[in-house]
């Protein structure tokens, strides 16, 4: 880790040891990870990261960890689509599809993982744990079989069937615990004092898994030609990716990867029925207030967001905003990126494009913005949510004359 200093909290300032902790001893404030920005300027640029890898360790000078030995399944360098079809609907000039459905386990997960296992490994770690709404679960349970390491992934138990068999079939310890995300991170954080050995990926490596999220920045950055976009749109949960995208696109200013200081406007995207954070938004308040989850986002369903207040922060310095949408309204965004550009998002995509379009009709994200969109999971992994509204246009008997009485032939061109 040649430019990590150490970590600082974000509350009090203390520094710490780059060491498995999270938590300032003394005021309990979350920690951060602290670089030498200079260092990192002399030895990074455009051109060293085009020559690396197409996954997040071609910013490997900007993570916490070292690229040797990465615990490394591909995770990153996920397409930048154009959406014009998309924008032309929602009435926007140009936007762009951040489109993370197509990492090793299906979401961006994978990042932060590839992250927070390889830091697992070089602080001795042998067992990788989590407490997930799934993606997490996934990505754990694949990065830690990869790595070679035992995986103990805990879920509430009403998780979707296909976020459950795609954790259990790495061949992992799996355990559903009758509660909600906020019951089992409860139960994690305690499980991570009775057993420290362990590396709960978002208990005691918390700290760096996080700063996976920022490649998100990074490349997006990079694949419009090193340059940032005017708004931003990320879903929200524990409110932990929003922070880190926004001191994505600050880094590459720091270390001299971008020509000027960005102003990126960062909105966010939750859930009705788990919106602690655009519940604050609104009403202007500083505190978050906790929730009890009541959504289809399963995957959003953090109803005591860790990072909400630092999310609300990003948002507000940005001049962004913080949107809600219903079920219903899920849904419609999922059919809708479906339709307009070929991508099938999990339901949490669904949240960001649904949002995306109430913003935009409330002219909070401009037709004259340039404007990236983040799609941070694939829809195989929440069938159940899409199913009752999709499915064949007709069942005809194997005849040219069924088929004819069944599809006007005039209206398909």
């Amino acid at each position: 880790m040649p430019f990590v200093e150490g970590l600082r909290c974000r509350e009090c300032g203390r520094p710490y040891p780059a060491e498995a902790l999270h938590v300032c001893e003394w005021c309990f404030g979350p920690l951060e990870v602290v670089y030498d920005y200079e260092a990192i300027r002399s030895s990074i640029s455009r051109e060293s990261i085009a020559a690396g890898p197409p996954s997040i360790w071609r910013y490997a000078d900007l993570l916490p960890v070292r690229s040797e030995g990465a615990v490394n399944l591909g995770a990153g360098f996920t397409p930048l689509v154009r959406a014009d079809r998309l924008a032309a609907e929602l009435g926007l000039g140009e936007l762009w599809i951040k489109n993370d459905t197509l990492n090793p386990t299906g979401s961006f997960k994978d990042r932060v993982v590839s992250v927070a296992l390889t830091k697992a490994q070089e602080l001795g770690f042998k067992v990788a744990a989590c407490a997930s709404t799934g993606n997490l679960a996934n990505s754990v349970a694949a990065h830690a079989a990869h790595a070679g390491m035992e995986s103990v992934v805990f879920i509430p138990a009403d998780l979707e069937a296909g976020k459950v068999i795609t954790t259990a079939v790495f061949g992992g310890r799996l355990i559903a615990v009758d509660g909600n995300y906020d019951d089992v991170n409860r139960l994690c954080a305690e499980l991570a004092g009775q057993h420290p050995s362990w590396a709960f990926v978002n208990v005691n490596v918390r700290t760096y898994y996080a700063e996976g999220s920022k490649t998100l920045a990074f490349e997006v950055a990079e694949q419009l030609g090193w340059q940032v976009p005017d708004h931003v749109v990320v879903p929200v949960a524990s409110g932990s990716q929003l922070t880190k995208v926004a001191k994505g696109f600050k880094e590459l200013y720091s270390v001299g990867l971008l020509d000027a200081e960005p102003h990126v406007r960062i909105s966010g995207a939750q859930a009705e029925g788990c919106s602690p954070v655009a519940q604050a938004f609104a009403a202007g308040r500083d505190a978050i207030k906790p929730v009890k989850p009541n959504t289809i986002a399963k995957s959003l369903a953090i109803g005591n967001p860790a990072d909400g207040p630092y999310a609300l922060e990003a948002v507000r310095d940005s001049g962004g905003s913080i949107g809600s949408v219903t079920d219903e309204e899920i849904i419609e965004g999922i059919r809708l990126l479906a339709r307009s550009e070929g991508i099938f998002a999990e339901t949490a995509g669904g949240v960001t494009i649904a949002t995306l379009a109430k913003l935009a009709a409330a002219g909070v994200v401009r037709s004259d913005e340039r404007v990236v969109a983040y799609v941070t999971g694939n829809g195989l992994k929440t069938i159940e949510a899409v199913a009752p509204h999709c499915g064949p246009t007709a069942r005809i008997a194997p005849t040219l004359e069924a088929f004819a009485a069944a599809v006007d032939i005039s209206e398909v061109g």
